[in-house]
Order: C-alpha cells, then structure tokens, then sequence
C-alpha cells in the first residue's frame, strides 16, 4: 500500500495558536502509512485576485499552495472562530485552490474539517462556513470526520492537546475517516 499523504491547513496564523496544536497533535496521531504534512505559508499568499491568476503570474506562494494540495491525497482543515465565521486567510487558501473554477487542485479531495473555539460554541458557524465553502470549491466533505472542540482556553491553556487523552482519540478518529475516505473505503457528502 502507498503512504497516504494529507496536507493540514491551519485558519491562525499565530505560532502558538491552540488550533495549530491540535494540527501538530494530529501529526502525531497518524497511522503507519499516513503522513500529515502542516502547510506553512498561508499568510504569504495575496488576496485572490483573477488579474494576477493568470498562466505565468501566479504568485509563487499561491502556486506552492496549489502545488501541495493537488499532490496531496486529502485535506485537514482546523479552524478558529473569527467573528462568527472562518478566518480571512483560510477562506483565501481555498479560493486559491479552487481555481481554475471546476478543475482547480481542491476538486473532488476528500477534506476533514476541525474546529476550536475559546467559546462554548466550539467554533461550529466557522465549521460551518468551512464546510460550505469547501462543497462548493469543489472539495468532498467528509461529514464523518468532522470535530469540534469548545472552551479550549480553558481546556488547552496549560497544556498541550497532546497531551490530553481524549483531544488525542478524537483526533486519531478524524485522521482514521479521512484516510478512509482517501482511500475509497467511506463515502464522502
């Protein structure tokens, strides 16, 4: 059997945001044959903008983005809550990958979405916002995947999510339905 690879894309851009912890935590969670790869750069990629999306002036942080997704066989997407809806820098990474609009790397990649809020909420109008921005650039959503988690101020603050039993099982579950859905062995919606 082949390495399954899945590329994780993180809305914060902080280093030391928890939604980048609980990325590098799914690292750690992946299985014999998985590797989980976190996308380094989304704050270097212009606003979309079709004028400079053209063959020959793409820039190169969009291009490597694009690059990646397409040779990945799926996407970890984990989110914050930003004023009630994804990150600006998320939502622009996916515009990216989108493009050309029908064809773009993004099309038909199984996605997983993951999100975390300080809020009781557990960022779930980001999940939300997430999930329909993802079905319609193209990506398939694996609903079985998906994962919230509420209060991580709370939860997280002193620790690692590493280091937290359950944040790694449920981790290791979203990982599990989305290397399986990559491989043809769930359907995704």
């Amino acid at each position: 059997m082949s390495q399954t690879r899945i590329l994780a894309l993180v809305g914060s851009l902080r280093a030391a945001s928890i939604n980048r912890q609980l990325a590098e935590t799914a690292v750690q969670t992946s299985p014999e044959g998985v590797e989980i790869t976190l996308f380094e750069g989304l704050a270097d990629i212009p606003f979309y903008n079709e004028d400079i999306d053209a063959e020959g002036s793409v820039p190169a942080a969009a291009q490597t983005l694009r690059d990646a997704v397409a040779a990945a066989d799926g996407l970890l997407i984990v989110t914050p809550e930003y004023n009630g809806s994804l990150p600006g820098a998320l939502k622009n990474a996916i515009d990216w990958v989108s493009r050309p609009y029908g064809v773009g790397a993004i099309k038909d990649k199984p996605a997983a979405v993951v999100s975390a809020s300080i809020s009781p909420n557990a960022a779930q109008w980001a999940h939300g916002d997430t999930v329909k921005v993802l079905g319609v650039a193209g990506a398939r959503v694996v609903e079985s995947a998906h994962l919230h988690f509420a209060t991580i101020g709370e939860r997280f603050g002193a620790t690692h999510p590493r280091e937290d039993a359950e944040a790694l099982t449920e981790l290791a579950a979203t990982v599990h339905e989305l290397v399986q859905a990559t491989r043809g062995e769930l359907a995704a919606v």
